[in-house]
């Protein structure tokens, strides 16, 4: 809380897009914010509440407001709930912005032009997951140049480059959606209160459209492989 001038009130609140500037009232009985009221004992005039360009939403906030989908996924048999949209196959795949382990910025909207396949695990450092991008990046090795295969979790950057390097992987390209998992909310992917994506495959045509998909239903088992790899040579 600021004060600009004498009875002039600022308050500006970091996690919601509300801003009160002005006079505060003198009767603030009838105003309906806890905070009206409040600042209307300090100083006298009306109080004015209007949007603020300045505030962000913090990724909490942005989580509570996302669509929760339900049993659909589970976890070692647990139940999960899944933040964000249902992906459906036709519809233009949602371009986000990833972080390759060189730490620069990707947009998924680059690959357009080639058949993308994105393929969303929880965590590379991970049997299943280690065992899914081997499986894909054997199979990139045939699937020609107008074929990308992008692998996305919300490891760290440096983990997914060190796991390249460990495993000898080349023909998959590992993007990290650690900083807002603007992937798993855009998709639908991310899971709730673990920050971790369900694993999930996506192929995207040259121009963009979602031609195949696949949420797995067992996090901790494997897509399948057969199902997608035909969705790729459709999208070819």
């Amino acid at each position: 809380m600021t004060i600009d001038e004498p009875g002039q009130v600022s308050i500006t609140c970091p996690a919601k897009s509300e801003h009160w500037h002005g006079p505060a009232a003198k009767s603030p009985g009838k105003t309906r914010e806890p905070m009206r009221a409040f600042i209307g004992t300090l100083v006298k005039g009306p109080i004015v509440l209007g949007p603020t360009a300045g505030c962000q939403d913090t990724d909490e906030s942005k989580e509570k407001t996302m669509e929760e989908r339900t049993g659909l996924v589970t976890l070692k048999g647990n139940p999960v709930t899944l933040l964000g949209p249902e992906i459906k196959v036709g519809q233009p795949a949602p371009d986000v912005e990833l972080v390759a382990n060189d730490l620069s910025a990707v947009q998924l909207s680059s690959f357009k032009g080639k058949v993308c396949v994105l393929i969303a695990v929880p965590s590379l450092d991970t049997p299943v997951c280690d065992a899914e991008t081997r499986r894909f990046n054997e199979e990139a090795a045939n699937l020609g140049d107008d074929v990308v295969v992008v692998a996305v979790s919300t490891d760290l950057p440096f983990a997914q480059a060190r796991w390249c390097g460990a495993a000898g992987v080349k023909n998959v390209q590992t993007l990290s959606d650690h900083r807002d998992v603007a992937f798993g909310r855009s998709y639908g992917a991310l899971i709730k209160d673990l920050r971790l994506l369900a694993r999930a495959v996506f192929v995207v045509d040259k121009e963009g459209v979602v031609r195949y998909m696949e949420l797995v239903k067992e996090v901790t088992t494997e897509p399948d492989y057969e199902a997608a790899l035909a969705g790729v040579k459709e999208a070819l």
